[in-house]
């Protein structure tokens, strides 16, 4: 008898801020704030998309965009946390490591830092409704100034030790290099935050090879495309870099064309450590637990490796050490069940 998903404790390490909105909550504040929604974030969803090429990805980010636009007040940043901390618990996570640009948000709520914090202490909040523990991963924008991730490395960098606890880097890797952000990432591993950019998800091995070689990465995000060379698999499984695959968003964004092509079993028996993600599920559709029962279902993953594709998550984490111990032990515990 297959045991039970959702009560196999796990860390959450890739899930984009406004991407973890549930659907309904989106319907609701649109209606309240008086945003229009297109029919593919309103009937038609989950929006049908692809990013293969340009058109498509920004497709995909008008949409973000405009989901991202319903979030307006303080209240609203508050719910969106806590109904996120409430998904993870019914997906068995201990630990949810979310990532924001407080940029899109800054204009609405008096600047960067005002806005950073708004979002720790609605993390301090969920925290103490749910039990889940929330860390905060400021992610620059690729797609803007390498000036700009600078900013934002510092002001990740004032609140270490304070609720962030990871630096990232994200959007359209074809529209900005991984080297270009060497100093921004320097600053953040300075204060001791993980380094956690994108690569290999629309670009191919070279973007993973610079996330490690230019930016010191400790995990990188999705990290797919790495799968196209079998050194680079070697070198991420011989210095323990964690890939943040994410299948549900690989297959709608075009990554891959079936859930059976996300190289998920390859790179597992290539020994790369891997935490599961649903990246961004408002878009998507699929949360957590169901990229487990992908792993289970379409790859094939028993419950013994299922529950070592948790321990990856919890130790390629930013929670703290106790943390980690008790969802270690309670992994062995759903195991010994």
């Amino acid at each position: 008898m297959e045991r039970p998903i959702d009560r196999l404790p796990k860390a959450h390490l890739h899930l984009h801020f406004t991407g973890s909105m549930r659907h309904t909550t989106l319907v609701e504040l649109a209606e309240e704030r008086g945003v229009h929604l297109p029919q593919a974030l309103a009937d038609d969803w989950p929006p049908r998309l692809s990013a293969a090429d340009e058109r498509g990805w920004f497709r995909f980010q008008r949409l973000y965009d405009i989901a991202r636009s319903v979030l307006q007040r303080p209240e609203d940043m508050y719910r969106l946390l806590r109904e996120a901390a409430e998904d993870e618990r019914a997906a068995g996570s201990g630990w949810l490591e979310i990532q924001v640009d407080p940029s899109g948000y800054a204009s609405r709520f008096d600047g960067l830092t005002a806005t950073l914090e708004l979002v720790l202490d609605a993390a301090r909040a969920a925290e103490a409704e749910t039990g889940v523990r929330i860390g905060i991963m400021v992610a620059a924008n690729r797609t803007r100034h390498p000036l700009d991730a600078k900013a934002l490395a510092r002001l990740a960098k004032q609140y270490a030790g304070r609720g962030v606890v990871s630096f990232g880097l994200n959007n359209d890797e074809r529209r900005g290099r991984a080297l270009d952000f060497e100093g921004a990432f320097r600053i953040a591993r300075r204060a001791g935050l993980l380094s956690a950019p994108h690569g290999g998800e629309l670009a191919g091995a070279r973007s993973v090879r610079e996330c490690l070689d230019e930016l010191g990465a400790d995990r990188v995000g999705h990290g797919v495309r790495a799968v196209d060379d079998p050194y680079l698999v070697e070198r991420i499984a011989t210095q323990g870099v964690t890939l943040e695959v994410c299948p549900s968003s690989n297959v709608s964004l075009g990554v891959a064309g079936r859930l059976e092509q996300v190289p998920l079993r390859r790179l597992f028996d290539g020994g790369a450590p891997i935490a599961l993600g649903a990246d961004d599920p408002l878009l998507f559709g699929p949360r957590l637990a169901e990229q487990y029962e992908i792993a289970r279902t379409v790859f094939g993953f028993t419950d013994p490796e299922l529950a070592e594709l948790a321990r990856m998550s919890i130790r390629g984490s930013g929670a703290p050490e106790w943390l980690r111990k008790e969802l270690l032990a309670g992994v062995d515990d759903w195991l010994a069940a």
